[in-house]
């Protein structure tokens, strides 16, 4: 349950004052009792609220929710393309998904971008789950059409990699990698990761969908949950604002993404190698049932992944492909 009613109890949470149910109720036009559903709505979609008798509810820490306005206050590029913010989606690909499917993207320029406060069902590659906690991180998705065809999309996913790793890096945060195709690592743990989809592709354009997640200030109920080692912005000891942070990725993202579009991956190699934190060690790839271990020797100009295999060097390619370190 997350409507209109939802959101007004949101918006006065949010502040990190205590909020009166009987308040909230007559507010909203509604009895105690509901407004209590409704910040049990809340509760399971990640937020951190307690009560005391004779105050009512209130967040442990204040969220600062997301902005249109605040987001391009941020930016450095013009969008030809809107901005869109939703409360609770599913997911932000599936947004974009939508749209495409509707037609209602057919005359709009690329760029059209959703951001979420959460997601029900935020999914990364290989359809694993993206915990996506209402207020806690940054889940986003953008549309781009390639007129050249799915031909023009090779290292897509390691462009988009480069723009969230440079924006973060500007920002102040340290000690950043990459992990081929798709993962951003702080210190050694996962910090963002990207699932880039095609939709409705037509014989000489296609459709892209680029979703990523970026964990900001995840709250403890909801790291059981993730099943990898995480991390996020917050234990930088950085004070960033999440409207700020999203308005300088996005700027990197557009800019990166046309740039992409007229020379393709190959004028992004070097950018890749100097964030790559898996060059020249030991390595191990699982693709379906086979395993290949060797030596990360970087990327091609494709965005194919190289590995010293037997004293040669061999490209992979996208599939169900996992990479792990191993030891030396």
């Amino acid at each position: 349950m997350f409507n209109q009613v939802t959101q007004n109890i949101l918006r006065e949470l949010a502040t990190g004052d205590f909020c009166s149910g009987e308040q909230l109720g007559e507010a909203n036009g509604v009895s105690r009792a509901a407004i209590g559903k409704h910040i049990q709505a809340l509760v399971q979609l990640g937020l951190d609220i307690y009560s005391v008798t004779g105050k009512g509810y209130r967040l442990s820490a204040p969220v600062e929710l997301l902005d249109v306005e605040a987001i391009k206050s941020a930016q450095d590029v013009a969008l030809p393309s809107p901005v869109v913010v939703e409360s609770v989606i599913d997911s932000t690909n599936n947004w974009v998904k939508q749209q495409i499917s509707s037609g209602a993207l057919n005359n709009s320029p690329s760029g059209t971008t959703v951001f979420s406060e959460a997601q029900t069902a935020g999914r990364g590659r290989r359809g694993k789950q993206w915990v996506s906690p209402l207020g806690a991180s940054l889940y986003l998705s953008t549309h781009w059409r390639f007129e050249q065809g799915i031909s023009a999309t090779s290292g897509l996913s390691l462009v988009v990699g480069i723009a969230i790793v440079e924006a973060l890096t500007e920002l102040g945060v340290p000690n950043l990698g990459l992990k081929w195709p798709n993962d951003v690592y702080y210190q050694g743990r996962k910090l963002a990761g990207i699932l880039v989809e095609l939709e409705g592709q037509g014989s000489d354009s296609c459709d892209i969908i680029i979703g990523a997640g970026i964990n900001v200030h995840l709250p403890e109920s909801v790291t059981q949950d993730i099943d990898q080692p995480y991390a996020d912005i917050h234990e930088v000891g950085l004070s960033l604002s999440r409207n700020h942070i999203a308005g300088r990725i996005l700027s990197h993202l557009i800019k990166l993404l046309n740039e992409f579009e007229l020379s393709g991956f190959s004028a992004f190699v070097e950018r890749w190698h100097q964030h790559d934190c898996f060059i020249g060690q030991h390595v191990q790839l699982q693709m379906g049932q086979r395993q290949v271990t060797g030596i990360a020797k970087g990327v091609d100009t494709q965005g194919g992944l190289l590995l010293e295999v037997d004293q040669q060097i061999q490209s992979f390619f996208g599939g169900e492909i996992s990479l792990r370190k191993l030891s030396s």
